[in-house]
């Protein structure tokens, strides 16, 4: 009895998120049209190569401390 009234509980609150979003997205329909202005394009940017670089290298890093490659050849 209690764990149907929770999941009760659930989806109703999961409907009422639904409908409180829907019911927005509604209203900024119903509102007038806002004119876009398209925005200026932005500068070109350049690649900073050694900070791609250093976030590769920790990734990589990461990944065999996960993999537990640094614990040594001779406990394999």
């Amino acid at each position: 009895m209690e764990k149907s009234k929770k999941i009760a509980a659930a989806v109703s609150g999961v409907f009422a998120y639904i409908r409180a979003e829907e019911d927005a997205l509604a209203g900024i329909q119903m509102a007038e049209p806002v004119v876009a202005i398209a925005p200026a394009p932005a500068a070109p940017v350049s690649a900073k190569y050694w900070g791609m670089s250093g976030r590769q290298d920790i990734m990589h890093y990461r990944n065999l401390m996960q993999l537990r490659t640094f614990q040594g050849a001779g406990r394999r």
